[in-house]
């Protein structure tokens, strides 16, 4: 059928689009672009609407994020957070302000009051974006993604379909969109962690800039992830709530070089002389899927450096000094002979394996 004019799309001449160079590249320094949609991803209880706050806190007030972050251009911040009472926002809010020495009363943050908000329809749809119209806000926050429709995350084309809007609301009223979403249980960290958001993997591929919240030990790992621009090297965060009235995020260390520890590492890390972990104890700590630890597992006992007791993964003496190597012998299955350590004649072997438990590399 032959098109009209009005039928037509709207082309330029790419030597006519306006130079970006002018524009600033970032919301936050390094954790999140100018005009850019994502999530902050995480599972239950890692920080991760105290993160988002933080950020609107920044981006509203011109104040680093996590003391660490610049704002280039801040502006006012409108948020949703639909599981907390509106007198908790506050009293978050105000405790980060006071930690920065801030003037509560001047913080541009707008708050949503509305009950419920439910994005996959209108009238809410139309209401949302008339309010941010007027408000004309740097950044939106909601929080959590999951109190925010009624779909199936896991279909592809509903959930396109919601993030269709969001991504409607960030080009034509040029601000950043922020969500709050979870991870899957024993979702991977690492490189991995974006394949771990909750629902349909469109969640993680709509994103900008993406945030991951991971807790390692005592301790919360964040790591991003941006379309245009290379990763921040990852930091350790820490909940710091000493005096309860200025109750905020920090930045306590940041990986050498921005490289991550291996797998193998971070077991050996969590196994101190001394300490006993079931694997699904270790599992949970690093918030690691049940697979990739069992190979870790099965490669730190292979060079000696782990043996499992009864009552789980025990490290030996954090060496692989003394590391006898067994004849590597087929016995079914793939399955061949591990290296052992070799106790000294005047001392009991560091770990009592039965019979069964001498063959290493079995399916644990």
């Amino acid at each position: 059928m032959p098109a009209t004019v009005n039928q037509s799309l709207p082309v330029v001449r790419v030597g006519e689009i306006p130079s970006a160079e002018s524009a600033p590249r970032w919301l936050v320094e390094g954790l999140w672009g100018a005009h850019s949609v994502g999530v902050i991803g995480g599972a239950p209880r890692c920080a991760k609407t105290w993160l988002g706050l933080d950020m609107a806190l920044s981006v509203a007030t011109g104040t680093a994020c996590l003391g660490q972050y610049a704002v280039p251009e801040p502006g006012p911040v409108l948020v949703y957070l639909a599981e907390d009472a509106l007198p908790v926002v506050r009293e978050r809010i105000q405790g980060m302000a006071r930690h920065r020495g801030l003037d509560f009363a001047a913080v541009e943050i707008y708050v949503i009051t509305a009950p419920v908000l439910r994005l996959d329809r209108d009238p809410d749809r139309t209401r949302l974006w008339e309010t941010t119209r007027r408000l004309r806000p740097r950044l939106l926050v909601l929080d959590p993604l999951v109190r925010l429709h009624g779909i199936d995350e896991n279909h592809a084309g509903e959930v396109a379909e919601l993030l269709a809007y969001f991504r409607k609301l960030q080009r034509q009223l040029e601000l950043s969109v922020l969500l709050v979403h979870h991870t899957r249980k024993n979702a991977a960290g690492g490189v991995a962690a974006g394949q771990g958001l909750r629902g349909s993997s469109d969640i993680h591929a709509f994103g900008d800039s993406n945030l991951y919240l991971r807790r390692t030990r005592e301790h919360l790992m964040l790591s991003s992830e941006h379309r245009a621009a290379p990763a921040s090297p990852p930091v350790s965060l820490e909940l710091v709530a000493t005096d309860a009235a200025t109750t905020h995020l920090e930045v306590i260390a940041e990986l050498q070089d921005g490289k991550r520890r291996s797998l193998e590492e971070q077991v050996l890390d969590l196994l101190a002389p001394g300490t006993v972990l079931t694997r699904a104890k270790l599992r949970d700590s690093l918030a690691v899927q049940n697979e990739r630890l069992g190979v870790a597992l099965e490669s730190l006992e292979r060079a000696g450096r782990l043996c499992r007791t009864p009552a789980g993964w025990q490290r030996l003496d954090g060496s692989s000094e003394g590391a006898v190597p067994v004849p590597q012998r087929e016995i079914g299955n793939g399955t061949v002979l591990a290296h052992r350590t070799a106790p000294s004649p005047s001392e009991e072997p560091p770990c009592q394996e039965s019979t069964s438990t001498k063959f290493a590399l079995r399916s644990r």
